[in-house]
């Protein structure tokens, strides 16, 4: 058994090593799995360990619960990322490029063209989703007047 891990045994106590008896191996549990800062650290059965399994030495993750908190900051990190991504996309492509939309002329820079293009066709595409969505909504709200009636 390596330092710091709980291996239990067929009954549910922790298996002896060589040189130990049964009554030093929860003393020698909380030897090898040292503590967090100032946190104590207990051996499975000892009195005062935590009911939900969560005693370093347990050697088992706490399950970990994913909340729209985490999802936001997740996203927020992606984001910058992408946006880090573009800002360098952009700086490197400053040539000027002539550019002709509805009869109006003028001289951009290459990366703003692309950057502005891109985002317009997000607007459309999204345009075009709302729509939908809409129209789905409008479906549903006049199906469920229908069952009321």
């Amino acid at each position: 058994m390596s330092a710091g891990q709980y291996t239990p045994g067929p009954d549910g106590r922790p298996e002896t090593e060589a040189g130990q008896t049964p009554s030093n191996v929860g003393r020698a549990s909380v030897d090898r799995a040292g503590t967090y800062g100032n946190a104590p650290s207990y051996a499975p059965g000892e009195p005062g360990t935590p009911a939900t399994g969560t005693s370093p030495s347990a050697g088992v993750a706490p399950e970990r619960k994913v909340t729209r908190t985490g999802v936001i900051w997740a996203a927020v990190v992606a984001a910058l990322v992408l946006l880090i991504l573009l800002i360098i996309f952009i700086l490197q492509n400053q040539e000027l490029v002539l550019v002709k939309f509805l009869g109006f002329e003028g001289s951009v820079p290459l990366g703003m063209a692309l950057f502005i293009a891109a985002v317009t066709g997000g607007v459309l595409v999204a345009a075009a989703g709302g729509a939908r969505i809409l129209q789905l909504r409008r479906n549903v709200h006049r199906d469920r007047m229908r069952q009321r009636r």
